[in-house]
């Protein structure tokens, strides 16, 4: 199934919506792992990669089957991914989302149950930030 919805373009509203709908998102998938699993996803083969287009207000969060079948991911997939598959093994896992600094870009990672924070993009092969770009 395909869903599309409009988040508002800017405001302080949207950081929380956004952490919202992965982490839904997430739960949903992190149950359906369980009778249908995936690799773990540092293990899995995935790379990250920008979504095409980005920057356009266009987001496409793929699902973990999906991500695996092209093999690559940006970071709200990988990131959504990580955390369905933590939940999925009964770790309270979630998102955690941020706005880049001096523009209007998010990036997303996982915080575990344990408040440790992990970044399947920088593990899975994006860039570091530039210098002078703070997250």
């Amino acid at each position: 199934m395909v869903v599309l919805t409009e988040l508002p373009e800017t405001g302080p509203g949207l950081m929380q919506e956004i952490k919202i709908l992965l982490d839904a998102l997430a739960g949903i998938w992190g149950r359906h792992m369980r009778a249908h699993p995936v690799p773990p996803l540092y293990s899995s083969g995935v790379r990250y990669r920008e979504e095409p287009g980005n920057g356009s207000g266009i987001e496409d969060w793929a699902c973990p089957w999906r991500v695996i079948q092209r093999g690559w991911g940006d970071c709200d997939d990988l990131v959504a991914y990580r955390v369905a598959e933590l939940l999925a093994a009964g770790e309270a896992a979630s998102v955690q989302v941020l706005r880049k600094r001096g523009t209007k870009r998010f990036h997303v990672r996982v915080r575990r149950a344990n408040g440790a924070v992990e970044d399947p993009s920088i593990r899975l092969g994006a860039k570091l930030p530039a210098s002078g770009e703070v997250l």
